[in-house]
């Protein structure tokens, strides 16, 4: 009696042990693939002469819809951007955005 009760035991923690890891690999899987779709944002560019204001806050880092919006503007009313640093004469959008998304920031 005491063998079964033993194997019962032993049973339940393998099978629960078991339980645990399996949502310590899904959890694993899963950061992976977060992982995996920065890396692939890491190699994003955006040309930011011809870009819509949403297009502009999806691909740079730091810069969401209303920055983004102010770049477009500033390129409305300026013309087209002659070199990336010119981007830091929009409000809003300093040196530590631009060193952000130096190799994003495409000018054609």
């Amino acid at each position: 009696m005491q063998k079964y009760i033993l194997l019962i035991g032993l049973s339940l923690v393998t099978l629960v042990g078991g339980f645990n890891l399996s949502a310590k690999t899904e959890d694993m899987q899963s950061k992976a693939t977060q992982s995996e779709t920065v890396k692939q944002n890491e190699h994003l560019t955006i040309n930011l002469n011809t870009a819509k204001a949403e297009q502009i806050a999806e691909v740079l880092t730091g810069v969401g819809l209303k920055k983004a919006q102010a770049i477009v503007n500033y390129r409305d009313a300026h013309g087209d951007f002659k070199k990336v640093e010119d981007v830091a004469l929009v409000k809003g959008i300093g040196i530590a955005t631009l060193a952000k998304n130096q190799s994003r920031i495409l000018l054609k």
